[in-house]
């Protein structure tokens, strides 16, 4: 059953965040959008790690304490906190992609993963020999050399105006992260924030359903039949996350 889940979350995944993500929207359509993650099927982070309500500082598994922090910068480039409402640190997009890199998603488990690697048009997917957490720590060493060698910086000793040059460099893939397209890497990056941000805190983001909140939706309630069809009329109570199995609690 996990490996069908694992294949089951990459194409829902890719499926919906290409709907969202492209052309980038603006932060009110981004939102409106984005509701479509939760239903997103995702591995759950190591057993008792993820407490939905936790306040106790996080300490990355995966990345080091400078890859942890490029990140929590980079992601809250791409969904900065604003009127509309938290952006990733505040939700803890980080700690949900650190734990995702525990999983079999993290280790590309069910991804064919033998040679020949060569370049291919876009409907054959992904073709290069990394997994996802191996593309991160390739990805982010070349990101910071790559600052280094312009700048003479560090990614988080940068202005904000010129970290999102960078990532925008990476979209439009005119910056190439050692032999990584920046544009996969952009898409990893960003498809990976809207996950953290709007999937179930169960996972280790959307800190207190602050996502949820900010999009109105009600999470994992058994029943809400009745306002499915009461359109343009708020829903009148708060989400609801999925309980963690007993089994699994500290």
């Amino acid at each position: 059953m996990t490996q069908e889940r694992d294949d089951l979350m990459g194409r829902h995944t890719h499926r919906v965040l290409t709907d969202i993500l492209s052309p980038r929207p603006s932060r009110r359509g981004f939102l409106q959008k984005a509701a479509a993650l939760s239903t997103t099927i995702l591995w759950p982070s190591s057993r008792g790690e993820a407490q939905a309500h936790t306040e106790a500082p996080y300490t990355p598994v995966f990345f080091t304490r400078d890859e942890y922090r490029l990140l929590e910068q980079a992601c809250e480039c791409l969904l900065p906190e604003d009127e509309n409402g938290p952006g990733a640190q505040t939700l803890r997009v980080v700690p949900f992609i650190d734990h995702q890199m525990q999983t079999p998603y993290g280790h590309g488990a069910r991804w064919y993963m033998h040679p020949p690697f060569q370049s291919g048009p876009p409907e054959l997917g992904y073709q290069l020999p990394y997994s996802p957490r191996e593309l991160y720590r390739t990805a982010l060493h070349f990101l910071e050399h790559y600052c280094q060698k312009t700048y003479q910086k560090t990614f988080i000793s940068l202005s904000r105006a010129q970290q999102e040059d960078i990532l925008t460099l990476l979209e439009h893939n005119t910056l190439t992260l050692g032999d990584i397209p920046g544009v996969v890497f952009f898409e990893q990056l960003r498809s990976n924030t809207l996950e953290g941000a709007f999937s179930d805190p169960l996972y280790g983001g959307n800190h207190r359903m602050q996502g949820w909140i900010m999009l109105g939706f009600p999470g994992a309630r058994a029943d809400f039949m009745d306002w499915i069809n009461q359109h343009g009329k708020a829903y009148p109570f708060g989400p609801v996350s999925i309980p963690i199995p007993h089994t699994e609690r500290g």
